[in-house]
């Protein structure tokens, strides 16, 4: 449907765009990049069927506050052409009062997390919230980081050395295979007392029968 100029309404110089009048409702509203479209429903008390699409910015809304359009709100307009198409000029309420606007508020930066201990103690006080940097007590005589004492320091705790892993070792030992290797060895060698006597009754008879 063509869109008509406003009746009686001011017009400027040739090839100045004109001032149109329209009525409609909120398409859509980005509340964090502050523009959206409206769907022109009429224009100069004519309607528009089906709707044409207008551009918003959050500039021209008129309103107190943060300036945002709820999706389906009813707002009056006036608009121009241009060479991207149509663009609201200011946007009102029905009667020409201010826009109610959107609940939905751009998200801002999540806070910075607060950082967690660690394990680590002020080095001062013995404290797990702070550093020793940003305590607030005055220099506290030297005392063990680990245990808080003050009668040795944490190289010499029995704490930690008590819930430290021992470095000892037992020596090594021969390996059973080792061990049965040098028995065999042994029982090559030598042989029992029977197998000697065996032997000496038999080295007896053969001199015998020789003589």
């Amino acid at each position: 449907m063509a869109v008509h100029s406003v009746s009686g309404g001011p017009r400027k110089g040739v090839g100045s765009p004109q001032i149109l009048a329209g009525s409609g409702y909120c398409k859509w509203f980005n509340v964090r990049m502050g523009f959206g479209f409206i769907s022109m429903t009429s224009s100069e008390g004519k309607p528009v069927d089906p709707p044409l699409d207008v551009f918003v910015h959050q500039s021209k809304l008129v309103m107190e506050g943060f300036r945002s359009l709820r999706e389906g709100e009813q707002v009056e307009f006036t608009f121009k052409r241009s060479s991207k198409g149509l663009e609201s000029l200011r946007v009102t309420g029905p009667g020409g009062g201010p826009c109610s606007g959107s609940d939905r508020r751009p998200k801002g930066k999540a806070p910075p997390l607060k950082r967690k201990p660690k394990g680590d103690r002020c080095y001062n006080c013995g404290g797990l919230d702070h550093h020793a940097k940003e305590c607030g007590l005055p220099p506290q005589p030297k005392k063990c980081h680990y245990c808080q004492s003050v009668t040795h320091m944490v190289a010499q705790c029995p704490h930690k050395r008590a819930l430290s892993p021992s470095t000892s070792q037992d020596p090594q030992r021969p390996s059973t295979s080792a061990q049965s290797q040098e028995e065999g060895s042994r029982s090559g060698s030598s042989s029992s007392p029977e197998e000697a006597s065996q032997r000496g009754s038999h080295s007896q008879r053969w001199k015998k029968s020789r003589d």
